[in-house]
């Protein structure tokens, strides 16, 4: 399974405090949190945790050099 583009721009949403799994591979139907859909492959969701309230700018290309945070890297592809 290679790396899927999920879409060439950042998921900006507004997350509670928590722990949250960011799809690394692409393919969740779930973006951009995982869903399983990486099973069986070399990839794995990125567990992230959100100590506050905020908004946060999920890499939604997944290329990122920031892990599962959007450094503007989509511009690139």
């Amino acid at each position: 399974m290679s790396k899927k583009i999920a879409q060439k721009s950042p998921y900006v949403i507004e997350v509670e405090e928590g722990r949250y799994a960011w799809c690394s591979c692409g393919n969740s139907s779930k973006q951009p949190y995982c869903d399983g859909s990486h099973k069986g492959s070399e990839y794995s969701p990125i567990i992230e945790n959100i100590t506050e309230k905020k908004t946060v700018a999920w890499c939604g290309c997944k290329h990122s050099s920031n892990g599962p945070f959007c450094d503007g890297t989509h511009a690139k592809l």
